[in-house]
């Protein structure tokens, strides 16, 4: 049974979860290279933040649609980040979660790690009746994925190196979103986003949601 650490952070501002994660994750790298015979801890760690838009590392500035003088008006800011995708929203009411792990000690390559993560959010879906599902070249997770109603409800960029992975996913509980009619979010100009909330109608326990996230994400690891 592989065990991990499960840490909450609880409402934290973008870039000091980002520093925090840094700090972690280079550490686990460092360990890995000059102490190859010692076991990473594997942590998997959630928190929420205040209103953020983040750019992946080959992301178009382009799909920011707006200056920097209404990112101060709607309380937001902004970010260029070391992860994959493109850009998106963070905000109050979203599960954002930085698992920091070794995927090689668990058996995973980088492409099986995130489709684990997407098969943890399917799952975890499915426990309130809202049925998701991926979309083919695309990373994330997706309701009515081959219809013109199309919308992601968890968005997913990792960054690894040494098969030690930080940044993650995100995943809309009873999140604004108006926040995302100020991007394209993905990168994407013919497709929604939605939310739990929007989705089923009423406000959801978001800690209810992490602990189960956590659950199904452990359970599919051990299952390999």
């Amino acid at each position: 049974m592989i065990k991990f650490n499960y840490i909450d952070w609880g409402l934290i501002d973008y870039k000091e979860a980002w520093d925090k994660q840094e700090l972690i994750f280079n550490k686990k790298v460092s360990d890995k290279i000059n102490n190859p015979s010692n076991i990473i801890e594997q942590d998997f760690i959630l928190c929420e933040h205040p209103h953020v838009y983040t750019l992946g590392q080959h992301g178009e500035i382009n799909n920011l649609l707006i200056n920097d003088e209404f990112l101060k008006k709607i309380n937001a800011t902004y970010y260029k980040t070391n992860r994959g995708g493109d850009i998106t929203y963070h905000g109050f009411g979203q599960i954002v979660g930085y698992p920091i792990l070794d995927i090689e000690a668990l058996g995973l390559s980088l492409k099986t790690y995130i489709s684990t993560v997407e098969e943890m959010v399917i799952l975890t879906m499915k426990e309130y009746g809202i049925t998701c599902e991926r979309m083919e070249g695309a990373t994330g997770v997706w309701i009515d994925s081959k219809e013109k109603t199309a919308r992601k409800i968890c968005a997913i960029g990792v960054k690894a190196s040494r098969y030690i992975t930080m940044h993650g996913f995100a995943l809309n509980v009873n999140t604004d979103l108006s926040y995302f009619s100020h991007i394209n979010p993905c990168g994407f100009i013919d497709k929604g986003v939605t939310s739990m909330k929007k989705e089923i109608g009423k406000e959801i326990d978001i800690e209810e949601v992490k602990k189960k996230l956590y659950k199904h994400f452990v359970e599919l690891i051990n299952k390999k």
